[in-house]
């Protein structure tokens, strides 16, 4: 079936990009061109100046790399499909903004007047809905830094470029978006709506279709349907900014805008941990802890965190100053499972603000470390015969999958016991992997146990590893003949780390929590065969002294 709708997709693809590269359709484009914006909403999100520097010297620079574009191209060479999407979408505006001053005005004008010279009517790339809905609102919002005192030509340039791209992003949308790439089209449109008079129905377009948005992408728990925390906060600040466009054109903002963000925030504010950066599921880092507290700031978010996220699948166990964070979650449905991490029943643990057991991260840019970081192996959970329990796929979605994952939590005088079972390796091999982990009431003892069970009879030995990935501030040395280790936190807090069943050792890994460059670190593998139909393994975290 998913076979099919691909085709059938793909098939209408290529019809509509036909009819768009036609004359006869850019013709349709064009019209009266008005001599004003009406409404030019706030962009409240921040710049890097030393990005904005580097613009004016035609160099684009995303999440500190750097790419030259010498002669003002906007396909420079090298350039992978999330290069192409920094750059066409125009969210560099902001770091030309951060810089300020008559430099960064100049080279915003420069490299906007470049873009609509050779991409006046409709390009493939360029034009992609959700490109053009992010360049559309970044022109508007932006208006006053680097329109407002231009001369007359650029002016009716740039109001006549704005109003060819809104047209065709109301034709095109919802076409076959999903996820944040639809939200960033309709986040466009809601901005042309309403910054050119007359066109109310294009506002009303996109509050339609984000209504109908918000009951697919954004869970009852407020978590977004990718399980990403990172799409959270993307979908968060769309959700902020058209809220905040409305509010500037003076019309009522609907209900459903303003609950969607309450309960966005919420899950916002479980998915960080106390060092008010991220947990590392789902295809992110650590991230900017400023900027999110700047979306929290403007949600207004109120009341206690949240213990868990039943929708969006994940639990968090917390007592003294320890916190667990634990994906009990099944893999997300298609198309949104592009991004998600084969990482049944992992979790990570931080003691006060000093992470210990942690996911190795992701990549923002490279596309082959992006992949491999998403394997099973990458994250703090059992992994079988070195396969993946969840099956990626070369397009990026998954193949096998978990189903069906259950989950149990008790809670007794301040400890705090989950109790989950997934089915990801099922199709392979007939394994189940069931997780308990007890965290005690003052947070110095962690336990797990890992049962496996084979329903089908084992037909030959699985390799059995469970890891548990270190951050590269905490130090480890094996004691006891090998057969525990001791873990050194940079506090100078300590931990012993004590099994039973299979064998200990500390292998080399690697930390991809934030930056381009991975960070060596190590990790405890606990290895074993798995010869009959039953395994079991428990191992313990416990606080020196």
């Amino acid at each position: 079936m998913m076979i099919r709708t691909n085709l059938i997709s793909n098939l209408r693809h290529k019809a509509t990009a036909y009819a768009y590269s036609t004359p006869l359709y850019q013709w349709t484009l064009g019209g009266n061109i008005p001599d004003r914006l009406a409404v030019v909403p706030p962009d409240p999100w921040p710049g890097d100046a030393m990005a904005g520097r580097l613009m004016c010297q035609d160099v684009f620079s995303m999440h500190g790399a750097q790419l030259s574009a010498q002669d003002g191209t906007f396909e420079p060479k090298g350039a992978n499909e999330r290069w192409m999407a920094h750059i066409h979408g125009f969210e560099w505006l902001r770091d030309l903004r951060a810089l300020g001053g008559d430099q960064g005005r100049r080279q915003a004008r420069a490299m906007v007047t470049a873009w609509m010279d050779k991409y006046d009517g409709w390009c493939e790339t360029a034009w992609r809905p959700d490109l053009t809905g992010k360049r559309i609102a970044l022109w508007i919002s932006l208006h006053e830094f680097f329109a407002a005192s231009a001369d007359e030509t650029f002016q009716t340039n740039y109001l006549a470029s704005l109003l060819r791209q809104a047209r065709h992003l109301s034709r095109a949308l919802p076409g076959n978006l999903a996820g944040l790439q639809l939200l960033h089209g309709i986040r466009g449109l809601a901005y042309a709506g309403l910054a050119f008079e007359g066109r109310e129905s294009w506002l009303e377009q996109a509050l339609d279709l984000l209504d109908h948005e918000s009951s697919k992408q954004i869970l009852g728990d407020g978590g977004h349907v990718s399980r990403s925390p990172a799409q959270l906060l993307e979908a968060m600040q769309i959700y902020i900014d058209v809220r905040s466009a409305l509010q500037a054109g003076q019309y009522p903002v609907p209900e459903f805008i303003q609950h969607t963000i309450d309960r966005m925030a919420q899950a916002l504010r479980f998915l960080r941990m106390p060092d008010r950066q991220f947990a590392l599921f789902n295809g992110c880092q650590e991230g900017d802890a400023g900027l999110m507290d700047m979306v929290q700031n403007i949600a207004n978010a109120q009341g206690k965190v949240m213990k868990s996220l039943p929708e969006s699948g994940y639990e968090r166990l917390s007592a003294g100053r320890s916190i667990v964070m634990m994906d009990v979650g099944a893999a997300p449905i298609w198309p949104h499972d592009d991004q998600s991490h084969a990482a049944p029943l992992a979790f990570e643990f931080i003691y006060g603000k000093e992470r210990v057991f942690v996911s190795c991260g992701s990549h923002p840019i490279d596309d082959d470390w992006h992949d491999v970081l998403r394997g099973t192996a990458a994250h703090n959970t059992v992994s079988l015969d070195y396969r993946n329990a969840c099956e990626i796929r070369k397009d990026g979605h998954f193949g096998r999958r978990t189903r069906n994952i259950q989950m149990m939590r008790e809670e007794k005088d301040g400890a705090t016991l989950i109790d989950a079972v997934h089915d990801g390796y099922v199709p392979m091999n007939g394994i189940t992997h069931r997780r308990r982990l007890y965290l005690s009431d003052h947070g110095h003892d962690l336990r797990g146990e890992e049962t496996l069970t084979c329903a089908v009879g084992i037909s030959k030995p699985v390799e059995v590893a469970i890891r548990f990935h270190l951050h590269p501030r905490v130090l480890i040395s094996l004691t006891r003949g090998k057969q525990e280790a001791l873990l050194r936190l940079p506090g100078g807090a300590g931990f012993t780390f004590s099994h039973s069943g299979g064998e200990l050792m500390i292998d080399n890994s690697i930390y991809l929590g934030s930056g381009l460059r991975p960070r060596k670190t190590k990790q405890i593998v606990v290895s074993a065969k798995m010869d009959t139909d039953f395994a079991q393994f428990k191992w313990a975290l416990q606080r020196e002294g």
